[in-house]
């Protein structure tokens, strides 16, 4: 494991699979929801009902994945095969998912849903769990790990702009919306496809250290949960990643019932994104001055203020003053991209002071599904809200409807991240406390060697 500045190669080798990784969350949180009520024809309380269940399905996904390549063994390493082989599957998922099964019923529409999002779920952990790993394994030095994953999230903002600036466009060139949408699962699908074998060819695995003995599952997981660090950092990104799925998820609603302008939905969506991408490296340069907790703390902060004047005014307003809020937060959003999955690393460090095992692949497994749980809940909220409002698709909205779509795009969203920044307020790890473990991880290793 390095502690000096990883080549750029190597950046870029690894950050490109998050390309595909973030054109899929982008797609789930964007446009999931949207696709199986307006689209497909169910129902919105079975369409959130159907997006949480299959979220919940990865409570055993990813702590199985993660808990499978900390023990592997091959010749090409431990994660590199289930990022390799797992992107098939993700890629024929994606089709089956965006393919209209024109079911009468609503109770086969559901278990349509159900089973195919279930199992592109499934396949997308196998190839993320294994890639998330590999942070904490390609560099050990506090500051490279922030630098590694703004590398990471730049390729990220690519992924989440084509998500968000393609997905419609590509659905309405076609005069059938069922043909778009297989059209566009196909095309999304090969992406991340791509993207993750370019990962698993370019990225070597470092040699492991080795890390005391092997635990068996369940106690494994007890370990996870008794890191005070990685507890207080997981509780701060499930919840803004809950936020943040609301917002996205809401976008297209917001332009196409209050400002009655759908195609809006996307020049907003790449108003926040590019503004994401410019404030990625500044977020890095910022976190050196005033650590990463701060810098973090500071993005969800400015992306609820945003949210919230969006709220008391952007159905006063033309699209365009909507579309300026939305550059506002990427301010916010592009402090947010990077800086926790630098500080996950962190948390791993000193869990393995702590218990001298390395299981990077259970702590990544967990927080992924944090991940997913947090798109799950956002979601099935986001679905329950609108029905009890009287959402009723592609019909002019009740006033009841159109707050219903406000609130959540305004204080429900804003709530959420400042719950989250109350959880970052205790976590403990800054860099001198980093230096701290590290010094201790080296004397325990230099013992255990002698």
């Amino acid at each position: 494991m390095s502690t000096h500045k990883l080549p750029a190669k190597v950046k870029l080798g690894y950050g490109i699979c998050d390309l595909g990784g973030n054109l899929f969350f982008t797609v789930i949180a964007f446009l999931l929801l949207n696709y199986l009520t307006d689209t497909v024809g169910i129902s919105a309380g079975l369409a959130g009902t159907i997006i949480m269940v299959g979220k919940v399905w990865d409570a055993v996904t990813d702590p199985v994945a993660g808990y499978l390549s900390d023990n592997t063994k091959s010749r090409w390493g431990r994660r590199r095969p289930y990022i390799f082989l797992g992107s098939i599957p993700l890629f024929l998922t994606m089709i089956l998912m965006f393919t209209n099964p024109k079911l009468e019923s609503q109770g086969a529409l559901f278990t349509w849903g159900l089973v195919s999002f279930c199992l592109l779920c499934a396949a997308y952990t196998v190839v993320n769990i294994p890639y998330s790993a590999l942070t904490p394994e390609l560099t050990q030095d506090f500051h490279e790990r922030t630098s590694l994953n703004g590398y990471r999230f730049g390729f990220a903002v690519i992924g989440t702009l084509i998500g968000a600036g393609a997905a419609l466009p590509l659905v309405n060139a076609f005069a059938d919306k069922n043909t778009g949408f297989i059209v566009l699962g196909t095309i999304f699908g090969f992406i991340m496809m791509a993207t993750a074998m370019a990962t698993a060819v370019t990225v070597q695995e470092p040699e492991r250290q080795a890390s005391g003995v092997r635990q068996g599952f369940f106690k494994t997981y007890l370990s996870v949960f008794g890191n005070r660090p990685y507890i207080f950092i997981l509780l701060t990104y499930a919840l803004h990643i809950t936020a943040l799925t609301v917002v996205s998820g809401i976008a297209i609603y917001y332009f196409k019932y209050v400002h009655h302008n759908e195609p809006m939905t996307t020049a907003a969506m790449v108003a926040l994104l590019v503004t994401a991408m410019v404030f990625i490296p500044v977020s890095v340069v910022v976190s050196k001055r005033i650590g990463k907790k701060a810098a973090y703390g500071f993005g969800m902060l400015a992306f609820a203020a945003s949210i919230m004047v969006l709220f008391f005014f952007g159905h006063l307003h033309p699209p365009s003053f909507s579309i300026i809020l939305m550059g506002f937060a990427g301010v916010g959003m592009g402090f947010t991209y990077a800086l926790p999955y630098a500080m996950v690393p962190d948390a791993i460090e000193y869990d393995y002071l702590r218990t001298g095992n390395r299981n990077e692949g259970a702590f990544y497994g967990i927080w992924t599904f944090s991940l997913k749980i947090g798109q799950a809940v956002a979601l099935g909220i986001t679905g329950l809200v609108l029905s009890l409002t009287g959402y009723i698709p592609d019909v002019e909205q009740t006033a009841s409807a159109l707050f219903g779509i406000r609130l959540l795009l305004g204080p429900v969203s804003a709530g959420i991240f400042l719950l989250a920044v109350l959880m970052l307020y205790f976590y403990p790890i800054n860099e001198t406390r980093y230096n701290e473990i590290i010094d201790g991880i080296r004397r325990m290793e230099a013992e255990a060697s002698s």
